[in-house]
């Protein structure tokens, strides 16, 4: 079956679950027959889709949250670098797994591999619930927010009028992203391109004050540095934000071509650069910039603007907003392959597996996501959760960690295309714990309470509608998980627009003969082979 982009290849039948798979098998664990995403993906796609979402609201707005943690600038540029090298070192150490078990999803798929079902579901549980929609809904607000300041030069934009516009701009990148993996791929380059220039300005005009008054505000780089182990974690927080997205290339690595190479070489390519610009970009603003002036800004890179640019500080918004939207369609594009991947496991609800025949995206999956963000939309105070995000990503980066260390010693001789040092991994889960521990002794105990809340609530969620098998039968027609009428009704009601992962398993002459009525009982499909 082809269309204008090329074929679709069929892949052999394999379902069992990653968990009873063993030896090089676990890079092989999640395939499965039938459609599957297409190889669409260069190494300047890998590079410019791990770039443009680093670089998103973060760098022009976490500043302040390092600083604060910080205490000094000399520190907090030690943090930023350290910030980059930990990323660097995380992201390699998802390229092992990425390679050796090359598969959409990232996360969710190494840790269903390495440590289960169970703890896959947790990190499914909190991404769904935390993690994307927040990141999604912050990035299309600071979009928002900067887009329209210009028309409200003495007053902040309408809060209305920022969601209405946020909502819009959301369903317009997840349109895209539904129509077209290429489109979604160039808008993230182009983007990624504009951020490259906006950069440019603060860094070229740091230089520039350097060169001309010296290092001005930054002369005493360690004044008042805080050595408290908790603050310093908080700081890291807020860097890590900035550095959030370091891991979604490989969310979709069945889409890139030649994974082997191009995965590496996109992470050394990216990481490297985002580090160094990071790091000139908050020497400028600690140069221009006081440290006062610094803690009593919301935008650290527009007050950089006004401060420095006069009649052409306008320009500093307008980069911001076009920094966030390339963010934001990388954060759509990437996450949908794990709602895809969740649903291809059995661990969210089928019809999420679905992929378009015209256009071999995962539109369910895709508009699932949208829904979610939209609806955090209507959450005024999200900045508060981001403690929970970053200690939720620093909990799936320990799993992750940890799962790789458990295949290195339960199948030492699988095949590992990509292989670091055993000194690296051990490092960053340390260095994850203390992420995950410190905080607890500051002030954002109770922040990181709710989200320890949030990850055991997925629990019982688990075990009444995925673990257990034998449930009444009310119970799995009113779960979304376990039923599959959604699913098949989908599909029987439009066999020429999708299909499912499975779909040559049941004969197509049986649903073009099939009218199904809405909803459809499990029992009433289970006959139709």
């Amino acid at each position: 079956m082809k269309n204008n982009a090329g074929s679709i290849e069929k892949i052999p039948n394999d379902c069992d679950s990653p968990s009873e798979k063993s030896g090089s098998d676990a890079g092989q664990k999640l395939q499965h027959s039938g459609f599957h995403l297409k190889k669409e993906l260069g190494l300047l796609d890998g590079s410019a889709i791990i770039f443009g979402i680093i670089v998103g609201a973060g760098i022009f707005v976490s500043p302040k949250g390092v600083l604060i943690g910080a205490g000094s600038p000399g520190l907090a540029l030690i943090i930023w670098i350290s910030c980059g090298v930990l990323s660097l070192v995380g992201a390699l150490c998802y390229a092992e797994l990425g390679t050796m078990i090359p598969k959409s999803g990232g996360d969710y798929a190494y840790i269903y591999a390495s440590l289960g079902k169970l703890p896959a579901f947790l990190f499914l549980w909190v991404a769904l619930l935390i993690i994307v929609p927040t990141g999604n809904a912050v990035l299309a607000l600071t979009f928002s927010s900067y887009i329209l300041q210009p028309f409200y030069p003495e007053c902040d934009p309408p809060e209305l009028g920022v969601r209405l516009l946020s909502g819009v701009v959301i369903c317009l990148l997840t349109a895209v992203n539904c129509y077209n993996v290429k489109w979604a791929a160039r808008i993230t380059d182009g983007f990624a391109v504009m951020k490259l220039i906006a950069l440019a300005v603060i860094i070229v005009a740091g230089i520039f004050v350097m060169a001309t008054d010296g290092l001005g505000n930054f002369s005493q780089p360690f004044e008042e540095t805080n050595m408290d182990a908790g603050k310093i974690a908080l700081a890291f927080y807020s860097g890590l934000f900035s550095f959030a997205g370091w891991n979604y290339l490989n969310f979709v690595t069945e889409e890139i071509k030649d994974p082997f190479k191009n995965l590496p070489r996109a992470i050394w390519i990216s990481l490297p650069l985002v580090t160094i610009v990071y790091t000139l970009a908050n020497l400028a603003y600690f140069v221009v910039l006081s440290k006062a002036e610094i803690l009593n800004s919301n935008a650290v890179a527009v007050t950089f603007g006004d401060e420095l640019l006069g009649v052409m500080s306008w320009i500093m918004p307008a980069f911001v907003a076009s920094s966030t939207f390339g963010a934001l369609n990388g954060n759509i594009f990437a996450p949908s392959r794990l709602v895809f991947t969740g649903a291809r496991e059995g661990q969210l609800p089928k019809a999420l597996a679905l992929i378009n025949v015209h256009t071999y995206t995962p539109i369910p999956a895709l508009l699932f996501l949208a829904m979610l963000s939209i609806l955090m939309l209507t959450v005024k105070d999200v900045y508060t959760m981001i403690n929970y995000i970053a200690f939720s990503e620093a909990l799936a980066w320990a799993a992750c960690t940890l799962g790789l260390l458990i295949l290195r010693w339960k199948q030492p001789n699988a095949v590992r295309p990509i292989k670091i040092n055993i000194i690296f991994p051990i490092i960053f889960l340390i260095i994850c714990i203390f992420l995950l521990i410190m905080p607890m002794f500051e002030n954002a105990a109770s922040e990181i309470g709710v989200a320890v809340a949030i990850v055991l609530s997925g629990i019982p969620v688990y075990f009444i509608f995925i673990y257990w098998e034998n449930k009444p039968r009310w119970l799995r027609q009113v779960s979304a998980i376990d039923t599959d009428r959604y699913y098949m009704c989908g599909f029987l009601r439009y066999p020429e627009v999708y299909r499912p992962l499975l779909a040559e398993d049941i004969p197509e002459s049986s649903f073009t003969s099939i009218t199904p009525v809405f909803p459809v009982d499990v029992e009433d499909i289970r006959t139709i082979d």
